[in-house]
């Protein structure tokens, strides 16, 4: 809201009155909480998984295929200290070199997804380009989570059963 506005909601009595300066659609895209009509709109924010196994970047490659192959997932996303997504761990570069190290073999994320993104046209992305999940961070580049293509249409829940690709 404007300072105007938060100004005047002090005025009024209200204790809890913040000036959000970044704007609505930032708050939205950090996956904060809303309130009116639209807030229990399905996004792709309301259906995000958080158990996809991660790895931070100077991690062994061995320590980090144990982690995947004890999780109905087929890969690692590789997070810098504070979150940030740096790249993602195929299963087959798992077994290149147990020893190396997991910023060596990992490949860049080249597209992540919005948390305040409406159920229907992340499940329609996701089909026309042939994925079966989407990761998605904040405008920082964070790690929320990731989206899988089976919660969104109705298919098989997230029961651990289908192995993402």
């Amino acid at each position: 809201m404007s300072p105007r506005a938060a100004c005047r909601l002090e005025a009024l009595g209200f204790t809890d009155v913040n000036d959000y300066a970044a704007g609505k659609v930032d708050w939205l895209a950090h996956n904060l909480p809303t309130e009116g009509a639209a807030a229990n709109a399905p996004t792709a924010g309301s259906r995000l998984r958080h158990d996809v196994p991660t790895a931070a970047p100077d991690e062994t490659l061995a320590a980090v295929r144990a982690r995947v192959d004890a999780s109905p997932y087929r890969f690692a996303l590789v997070l810098a200290s504070d979150r940030t997504l740096l790249g993602r761990l195929r299963h087959a570069a798992l077994a290149t070199a147990p020893g190396a190290a997991a910023h060596e073999v990992m490949e860049p994320v080249l597209s992540t997804l919005r948390p305040h993104l409406a159920l229907a046209g992340v499940a329609s992305d996701l089909r026309d380009h042939h994925l079966t999940y989407a990761i998605i961070t904040d405008p920082e580049g964070h790690l929320l989570g990731t989206v899988h293509l089976q919660d969104l249409t109705g298919g098989a829940g997230h029961d651990g059963h289908a192995k993402p690709r």
